[in-house]
């Protein structure tokens, strides 16, 4: 069996509906058993796949994430984003965005985004007669800078992988993730002076600092844990455990709203949504494991760096690649295929593996945002209980400034990596 028709067989079982680990283990078993590779390797190299000290961070950052939603954590950050900027024309649309800021800063999970908070804001911005799209296609865009400021699972994937700093993929999420939230909230004053929508309340100094007392605990978890990492106090990987502690202690002992019924709930979904990540690293591994060994990276370099001499037109070419791939593969796969693959074209390049990883996990959060795979779509289409069509139709608009950050990180490194070179080195 060839490359070419090892790729054809994924692409054919995906299209078939066939779920992604399945796809990428099935396709890789197929050309191994093929040639004169002992099967045991399949299984070997799923096993070396996911045995990672800090892969440990990925279960830990999403039951943290599903804590914070059933605990109420997400009710009261949001009640906090509506008396802050809430006063705004398009107010709901500004919350909506700030929310999804902080939230970032707990969970580092698109999806967990969307479908907490998500809950809360489309029915908030449908009972002040928001139009359904409107709301779907701001929540769907603000729930991609969950993965981009710190913590992000993807940058956790793409650190294991690539084997770059974590902190540093971290610190350099930071501003790029600010730098999202302002177009967005720059597209929701557009639409809201196109379109007339009100101020949803008068801003009260009264009234905000008592959603700030009511949120303050909630709010310091981002700092708990971004600080933490930051400044050396704990791995990325401890930072996920005490996210956890923090989310169960506000839960079940200041809050009180985190019973053992739920908590047993929220310990099942984390479960359940770890394996399906980690069976698809460790699938994906056996797959970028064979184009490693058949010298797919250096064979996909060489026809990059033939296409140009310019170092603008290939990095648009990376961008085109990661865009079109984060459309058909699920996030977690996407990076543990194609970064062995496009990261040493980068290194040729001069662009260093922390700023890459920042432009690999923008272009594949996009993806999120467009068919046929669309998770954060398929998500907020479920909540809102809209056609997934009329999701997509609304979320389009809002594609438009995050290309326009995409284009702005990629040929402007200094935004992401200031950050870390100040901390790090």
């Amino acid at each position: 069996m060839t490359i070419l028709t090892l790729f054809l067989l994924l692409f054919a079982l995906i299209v078939l509906g066939v779920p992604v680990a399945i796809a990428l283990a099935g396709a890789s078993a197929a050309f191994i058993l093929s040639g004169t590779v002992p099967p045991m390797v399949v299984a070997h190299r799923m096993v070396n796949g996911v045995d990672s000290f800090p892969l440990l961070a990925v279960p830990f950052f999403i039951l943290a994430g599903n804590l914070m939603n059933t605990a109420g954590i997400t009710e009261r950050i949001f009640n906090f984003a509506l008396a802050l900027v809430g006063w705004m024309r398009g107010g709901l649309g500004h919350v909506n965005v700030g929310a999804s800021v902080i939230f970032a800063g707990m969970s580092g999970a698109a999806v967990a985004d969307a479908g907490g908070l998500g809950a809360i804001e489309i029915k908030a911005m449908r009972d002040a007669k928001y139009d359904t799209g409107f709301a779907v296609g701001i929540t769907a865009a603000s729930s991609t800078i969950g993965p981009i400021i710190p913590p992000s699972l993807p940058m956790v994937i793409y650190g294991v992988v690539a084997g770059a700093s974590i902190g540093q993929l971290f610190a350099a999420g930071f501003i790029p993730g600010l730098v999202m939230a302002l177009s967005l909230m720059l597209m929701v004053a557009w639409f809201a002076r196109r379109r007339g929508f009100p101020r949803d309340q008068e801003f009260f100094w009264g009234v905000l600092f008592h959603s700030f007392l009511r949120a303050f605990l909630s709010l310091l978890t981002p700092v708990i844990i971004v600080g933490g990492i930051l400044s050396g106090a704990f791995t990325p990987t401890e930072a996920a455990v005490a996210a956890c502690a923090y989310a169960m202690f506000l839960g079940a002992v200041v809050y009180r709203t985190l019973t053992l019924r739920r908590f047993v709930r929220v310990s099942f979904d984390t479960i359940e949504t770890t394996a399906v990540v980690l069976l698809v690293v460790g699938a994906a591994s056996i797959f970028a494991w064979i184009l490693t060994s058949n010298r797919v990276p250096e064979m996909a370099a060489s026809l990059l760096l033939g296409a140009s001499d310019r170092p603008w037109v290939i990095l648009l070419l990376i961008n085109i690649i990661l865009l079109l791939v984060g459309c058909f593969m699920e996030t977690v796969a996407a990076i543990t295929i194609l970064v062995p693959v496009l990261l040493p074209v980068a290194v040729q390049l001069g662009i260093d593996p922390v700023h890459f990883g920042v432009i690999v996990v923008l272009n594949l959060m996009l993806g999120l945002l467009t068919p046929p795979v669309g998770m954060v779509l398929y998500v907020l289409s479920r909540v809102a209980n809209i056609p997934f069509e009329r999701a997509m139709t609304g979320t389009a608009p809002f594609l438009i400034p995050l290309v326009l950050v995409l284009i702005l990180i990629t040929y402007v490194p200094a935004i992401t990596m200031w950050l870390p070179t100040l901390i790090y080195r």
